[in-house]
């Protein structure tokens, strides 16, 4: 049991320093471009949650 915790987070920080190597450091324009679509996504998930809410409150009086 011991050993295959061990050997579960020996394999999981040898993961973890794999992708730390190939991690760049995204330009300007990327993370402009990342910004704006998670800015995107946010709002159309917050339009999407008061839509329901003015919906229910329509039907619940």
């Amino acid at each position: 049991m011991a050993n295959n915790i061990l050997t579960s987070t020996k394999s999981f920080f040898v993961k973890c320093v794999r992708v730390w190597h190939i991690l760049k450091k995204p330009t300007r324009n990327e993370f402009e471009q990342i910004a704006k679509v998670s800015a995107i996504g946010i709002l159309i998930i917050g339009l999407i949650g008061f839509l329901i809410s003015v919906i229910i409150k329509m039907f619940t009086g």
